[in-house]
């Protein structure tokens, strides 16, 4: 009877131990870091954009001691240099050189569009952090892509109202010749002309150009209520204060969506101020939760957070609550972007939700340049959702 039942046990033992042999790897890898990949500027004119767009980021993961849903954060890094065209080489660096788990950018429209094609056929998860290509939260819209920031229609859509409330009747608008720019001239369009004004010029320059001479000549000649304006990063500088130096703000009041002064008000210095300006976050928001996340940024980074710092934060948050829903099992993909999709994110900008299309459902500000800030002035319209156009996501 004793001999029968030693092997069995033995058996037994050695099954056991087997098992947990077999599990260590299993183990082991459900607690391997989670692969973050950015692929932002970190040349060129969006430069420093992409810089506050990571350091924001990193902040909200460190806060969170370094771990997002209870797995270790490890960082992989692309330099997109704005150029679309090597946009689907950089970003399949990212995903099949590195094997990240997830794409973290960009600023530029154009090469964000490449970077959600490949995200469509590969199925990474990407998030969206500034470009506000209508498209790829409209008719490229997907289950594994989000955005944290806004649409290029949103702020430029709000200003349309604004600049039609404050009486203009004709304006002109002037752009570089890509994504961003183009869309959101069609957004102010749409904002004004529906509120009765009309666009009776836009004007453009490929981008990056900043030899702005002859359109503000163009501008004098043809004497408009007022101009609307998209650039950023360091054309933005130089444009506005071209504009100031060709004498153009004296008569023709400058508008443009909250890029034109974001990040750039010290280079801007005395050009910027007074300018009124639409965006998804200002200073001087005064909440709480803003404040806390400035100052704790101030300490960090040594620098004032600005839209793309907030930006970057919420797209750890995004990140952070999808990983949470999980337990930090990122196999469970279904699971994980179905919370995301349904988050609301506790932004410093004020709390937002996302629309079907994965786009922030959200505020849009009014601001005025005083000194170094983009203070408030109210809300331009509530809660504005992006319409999405050409999305078939559901």
């Amino acid at each position: 009877m004793k001999n029968s039942i030693k092997p069995a046990i033995t058996l037994s033992l050695a099954a056991a131990v087997a098992g947990i042999f077999a599990a260590a790897p299993v183990a082991a890898q459900s607690q391997a870091p989670i692969k973050v990949g950015f692929m932002l500027p970190a040349t060129g004119t969006y430069a420093n954009l992409g810089n506050m767009i990571e350091n924001g980021f990193k902040m909200y993961v460190n806060e969170q001691g370094g771990k997002l849903g209870g797995r270790e954060i490890q960082y992989f890094k692309v330099d997109d240099e704005s150029d679309p065209a090597k946009a689907t080489d950089n970003v399949n660096k990212l995903i099949k050189r590195d094997q990240v788990d997830v794409v973290v950018g960009t600023v530029h429209s154009g090469v964000a569009l490449a970077m959600a094609k490949v995200a469509r056929e590969t199925k990474t998860l990407l998030i969206v952090p500034n470009a506000g290509a209508d498209v790829i939260t409209g008719a490229m819209c997907a289950p594994n892509i989000f955005r944290t920031s806004f649409t290029n229609w949103q702020p430029a859509y709000a200003m349309g109202k604004v600049a039609a409330d404050r009486g203009h009747k004709k304006i002109m608008t002037i752009t570089w010749n890509y994504a961003a720019g183009n869309e959101s001239v069609k957004g102010f369009q749409e904002g004004f002309e529906k509120a009765g004004g009309k666009v009776t010029e836009s004007l453009t320059l490929p981008f990056p150009n900043v030899e702005y001479q002859a359109l503000l000549t163009q501008i004098a000649s043809q004497k408009p209520d007022a101009v609307y304006a998209f650039f950023a990063g360091g054309g933005a500088v130089k444009f506005v204060k071209d504009y100031v130096a060709a004498g153009l703000n004296k008569t023709i009041p400058l508008y443009g969506p909250g890029f034109l002064t974001d990040g750039t008000l010290e280079a801007q210095g005395e050009a910027a101020q007074g300018m009124i300006t639409t965006l998804h976050y200002a200073d001087n928001l005064n909440t709480p939760r803003d404040n806390a996340f400035r100052l704790n940024f101030a300490k960090a980074y040594k620098a004032n957070a600005d839209v793309y710092a907030v930006q970057g934060y919420d797209a750890a948050q995004l990140l952070a609550t999808g990983l949470k829903s999980v337990n930090g099992d990122f196999s469970k993909r279904d699971q994980m972007l179905k919370a995301m999709g349904s988050a609301t994110i506790d932004s410093p900008r004020g709390k937002f939700t996302l629309s079907p299309a994965h786009n922030p459902i959200q505020d849009i500000y009014l601001r005025e340049v005083k000194g170094i800030n983009n203070e408030v002035k109210g809300v331009a319209i509530k809660a504005l959702a992006d319409p999405a156009r050409g999305c078939k996501q559901s």
